[in-house]
């Protein structure tokens, strides 16, 4: 039986015992009675950690040696006649402040405790309490000061660097991962930072893709950083998410990121480009004054919303007539970009809802942006990738159902693009 196997049982024990539960909300009333103040519950807190690691390090010493405490080792049980022989002090950083441990040895020492391994100093609910800090865009010196602060624990920024650095490693795995072979819809959007670089700071844009499988949920597909955007830096992304695994997207939604509809089709030739619509609106109202503001919008709503492709054109040529004294370069726009606009009537409205808008996307960059807020300026590459993979990591969790309509739009992709799709539905 292993260490966590031994644990495991120690707790679905102390569980589903009645007895148990009983008399630790009767240790806990008593405990409470000397609790007066806050101080007072961290140490509490700090001692119940004391108490709960120690004894778990007792479980794995009588697991490692085979006897009991103060029991028998005879030759059957053990028999390298190995014995427990004292301890030795230990000091663990973690959320209760430091605590010192008092770790069993043994005579062989061979004794590898699970819990608290040789050479950790910090617990590991400390680790994600600093992956935490720095996911919300705190820099190592104002973690540093909140963990003195919040627990009275001494941390140096070599240590909180340390355990960020880690997350490079996570990051670079998690960016080379196998893909689906297979994406019914694919957002891409950028958020611009400000990296250090050669002594100077410069604007770059980090581009994330975001998926969303055959069982509607979303999935990050991938981080790329870049200063200049080309059709050659996207073939780049779209080679990279060929090579990992992905054969076909029947849908790429983005924002009219230059040059991607061309390096999309040149690795996906059979996918269709939706512009945003949210995005072509947004862009043909930001030199429309107020009083006309409120019309304008009103009459682009009847390009997009219209049933069939033949109608928004036709809605295109009044806004036209109407509008093109005001702000001819709206019409101009719509017209220029109508080949990745017109995507939309194609599909019908189940599967339009759905790729309507990048909104799908623009919820995690919400979630990226609150994290990079507070870091005016990345000192370098990395310390940008490992904030933004982190904010991902949170967004994702909460990806456990599918997008709204999924279902609807599924059974309309199943009948458009049966061929594409036998394979895998």
């Amino acid at each position: 039986m292993s260490n966590a196997t031994l644990r495991k049982n120690q707790k679905n024990q102390l569980n589903n015992t009645g007895i148990n539960q009983q008399k630790l909300r009767a240790f806990a009333g008593e405990l409470a009675k000397d609790i007066h103040t806050q101080d007072d519950l961290a140490d509490l807190s700090a001692s119940l950690v004391k108490m709960t690691i120690e004894a778990a390090l007792g479980a794995e010493m009588e697991h490692h040696l085979g006897y009991p405490k103060y029991g028998q080792n005879g030759n059957e049980s053990n028999a390298s006649n190995n014995a427990r022989n004292g301890y030795y002090s230990k000091i663990v950083k973690g959320n209760h402040g430091e605590v010192e441990l008092a770790i069993p040895r043994d005579r062989n020492a061979n004794f590898e405790p699970a819990i608290i391994e040789k050479g950790q100093t910090r617990l590991g609910a400390f680790d994600n309490q600093i992956l935490s800090l720095y996911a919300k865009g705190m820099s190592t010196r104002d973690i540093v000061t909140t963990f003195k602060e919040m627990y009275d624990a001494d941390i140096s920024a070599t240590l909180v660097s340390n355990v960020t650095q880690a997350v490079i490693t996570q990051a670079t795995e998690w960016r080379n991962r196998p893909l689906d072979e297979i994406y019914p819809i694919v957002y891409l959007d950028g958020i611009v930072i400000k990296v250090r670089q050669d002594k100077q700071i410069i604007k770059k844009t980090m581009y994330i893709a975001l998926g969303v499988n055959l069982e509607g949920k979303k999935e990050c597909l991938g981080l790329w950083l870049s200063k200049n955007e080309s059709s050659k830096f996207w073939l780049g992304v779209l080679n990279d998410i060929a090579n990992r695994g992905v054969k076909d997207i029947l849908i790429a939604s983005v924002d009219g990121l230059t040059g991607f509809p061309e390096a999309i089709n040149a690795v996906f030739p059979q996918a269709d480009v939706q512009l945003c619509i949210v995005h072509m609106v947004r862009n043909s109202l930001k030199y429309v004054g107020y009083k006309e503001h409120k019309n304008v919008a009103s009459d682009l709503k009847q390009i997009y919303q219209s049933i069939t492709e033949e109608e928004a054109l036709l809605a295109l040529d009044e806004f036209e007539y109407k509008w093109d004294t005001q702000f001819p370069s709206i019409a101009k726009s719509w017209r220029r970009n109508w080949d990745n606009v017109a995507t939309l009537f194609a599909y019908p409205e189940a599967i339009r809802k759905a790729i309507y808008t990048t909104n799908a996307i623009e919820s995690l960059n919400s979630m990226i942006r609150k994290s990079i807020k507070n870091r005016k300026i990345f000192n370098h590459d990395n310390s940008a990738f490992k904030v933004v993979f982190l904010a991902i990591e949170a967004a994702s969790k909460k990806w456990t159902m599918p997008i709204r309509n999924w279902s609807q739009a599924m059974n309309q992709f199943i009948i458009l693009h049966e061929d594409r799709l036998k394979d895998y539905v």
